[in-house]
C-alpha cells in the first residue's frame, strides 16, 4: 500500500472515531438535559395539593373551588395533546418542545404573582399560570418518547425508565418540600407559598437552556421543517394497536390519581396523623422511582410479552391488603407504588416501542396521552362517590381493583408484537 494509501485510510478511520465519539458526547448532553426535564416536570403541578390552606387563607377562595386546580393540568392534557403533534408536524419536535419549554417556565412565574388587572380586568394569575403550566407540559409529555425513539434506538426502555423515575420521583419530593420551604424566614415573614411553588422548579430555566442549546446544535433549518410540515399519512386515531395503548395508559393513570387522591383521606379515617398521611402519599410516589428503573431489566427474553399484564398484580395485591389488613397502609401503598411507577413507564415504552419511527410515536403519544388523561379525570371521582354512598372503603377499592383487572386484559393485547398503521 502507498504512502498516500495509508494516509487516506488512516484518515477516514480518524473521522469515523471522532464521528462516534461526537455522537456519543451528543446523546450524553442530550440525556443530561432529558433528566433535568423530567426533574422539573411533575414537580410544577405536585406542589399545589398541600398548599391548598395556604391558598385559601391568602386568596380568598373556598377550598371546594381551589381543589380543582389539580383537575385544570388533566384537563389541559386531555385536551393539548393532539395538538402537539400537530404542531410537531408542521414545526418541528426540537422548536415545539422548546417553545413548550419556555411555556412552562413563563407559566410557573404567573402563577405565583398577585392578581393584576388590565384594562380594568382582574387577571386571576393563579388560574391562568396553572392552564399554562398544564398545556406546556402537555406537549412535553407528548413529544419526550418521540425524542427518545429518535435519538436512542434500542436503548428506548432504559432511557424512558430513567426519566420517568427522575419525573415520579422528584414530583414526589416537591409535594413533601413545597410547606417547609413556604415556612421559611429570611425576615419577619415567611416566604409564602408563592416562593415555595417557584423554589420546587428553580431548576426549570436551565433545562429550558440546556434543550435550546441542543436544539441550537442539532440544526433547524428550512428543509427539516418543511419535511416535518409535509409528512402525512394515515392517522393513529382509525388504528386498534392505538387504542389499546391508549386505554392501557388510561387505566394505569387512573389508578395513580386514585391513589394519590385518596391514600391520605383513607389513612386518617384508620387512624394515622396528617403528618403520616402525608408521608403514606409520598411513599407511594417514591416506590414507583424504583420499579420505573427496575422495568427493562425485566422486559427481556419471553418474559417481555407479559410484564404489560402482570404489573398490575401487586397493586391487586395491595388493595386486597386495604380491605383486610388497613393498618398497613404504608406498606399497601408502596407496593401499589411499585405497579404504578412501572405502568407509567411501560405506558410510555409503548408510546415508543410500538410505532415504527419517531413521527409516529409522536402521534401515537400525542392520542393515547388524550384518550388516557380524559378516561383518568373520572375514576378518582368515582372512588369518592362510592365512598359516600356505601361509607367505608370497601366498596371504592373493589372499584379500584376492577381498574386493575382492566389493566392486567389490556396489557395481554398491548404485550403483543404489534406496531401502529402497519397493514
Amino acid at each position: 500500500m502507498s504512502d498516500d494509501a495509508r494516509a487516506q485510510a488512516t484518515g477516514s478511520a480518524e473521522r469515523a472515531s471522532g464521528g462516534v465519539a461526537g455522537r456519543g458526547v451528543h446523546l450524553g448532553f442530550l440525556l443530561v438535559t432529558l433528566c433535568l426535564i423530567a426533574v422539573n416536570m411533575r414537580a410544577t403541578i405536585t406542589g399545589i395539593g398541600p398548599l391548598l390552606e395556604q391558598l385559601t387563607a391568602d386568596t380568598g377562595v373556598p377550598l371546594a373551588a381551589l381543589s380543582a386546580l389539580t383537575s385544570v393540568p388533566l384537563v389541559a392534557w386531555a385536551l393539548c395533546s393532539p395538538l402537539a403533534h400537530t404542531a410537531a408536524q408542521r414545526w418541528g419536535l426540537n422548536r415545539v418542545l422548546t417553545v413548550s419549554l419556555i411555556l412552562l417556565t413563563a407559566g410557573t412565574v404567573i402563577r405565583s404573582l398577585p392578581f393584576v388587572s388590565v384594562g380594568g380586568w382582574p387577571i386571576a394569575t393563579l388560574w391562568l399560570g396553572t392552564a399554562v403550566i398544564g398545556a406546556s407540559l402537555a406537549a412535553a409529555n407528548v413529544l419526550l418518547p418521540a425524542v427518545v425513539k429518535q435519538s436512542f434506538g434500542t436503548r428506548v426502555p432504559l432511557v424512558t425508565a430513567v426519566y420517568t423515575a427522575l419525573l415520579a420521583g422528584c414530583g414526589a419530593i416537591a409535594s413533601g418540600l413545597v410547606v417547609p420551604i413556604s415556612h421559611v424566614r429570611t425576615g419577619e415573614d415567611p416566604w409564602g407559598w408563592r416562593i415555595a411553588l417557584v423554589a420546587v422548579c428553580a431548576t426549570l430555566p436551565i433545562a429550558a437552556a440546556l434543550w435550546m442549546i441542543h436544539h441550537r446544535r442539532a440544526g433547524h433549518g428550512r428543509a427539516a421543517r418543511r419535511a416535518a410540515g409535509v409528512r402525512r399519512g394515515p392517522s393513529v386515531w382509525g388504528d386498534a394497536v392505538a387504542w389499546q395503548v391508549g386505554a392501557y395508559f388510561g387505566v394505569q393513570a387512573s389508578l395513580f390519581y386514585v391513589l394519590l387522591t385518596w391514600i391520605a383521606p383513607m389513612a386518617i379515617s384508620y387512624g394515622r396523623g396528617e403528618a403520616q398521611s402525608g408521608v403514606d402519599t409520598m411513599m407511594f410516589q417514591l416506590t414507583g422511582v424504583i420499579s420505573s428503573l427496575g422495568l427493562p431489566f425485566v422486559l427481556r427474553g419471553r418474559l417481555e410479552r407479559w410484564v404489560p399484564a402482570l404489573l398490575p398484580l401487586l397493586a391487586l395485591v395491595a388493595v386486597l391488603g386495604m380491605i383486610v389488613a388497613p393498618g398497613g397502609i404504608l406498606w399497601w401503598g408502596m407496593l401499589a407504588g411499585l405497579t404504578s411507577g412501572a405502568s407509567l413507564a411501560m405506558s410510555l415504552t409503548l408510546m415508543a416501542s410500538r410505532a415504527r419511527d419517531h413521527h409516529t410515536a409522536s402521534a401515537l403519544s400525542g392520542m393515547g396521552q388524550s384518550v388516557g388523561y380524559a378516561f383518568a379525570a373520572f375514576p378518582p371521582i368515582v372512588f369518592g362517590l362510592l365512598h359516600t354512598a356505601v361509607g367505608g372503603w370497601i366498596a371504592s377499592l373493589a372499584f379500584a381493583a376492577i381498574l386493575l383487572c382492566t389493566q392486567a386484559l389490556l396489557g395481554l393485547l398491548v404485550g403483543r408484537d404489534r406496531y401502529v398503521l402497519d397493514r
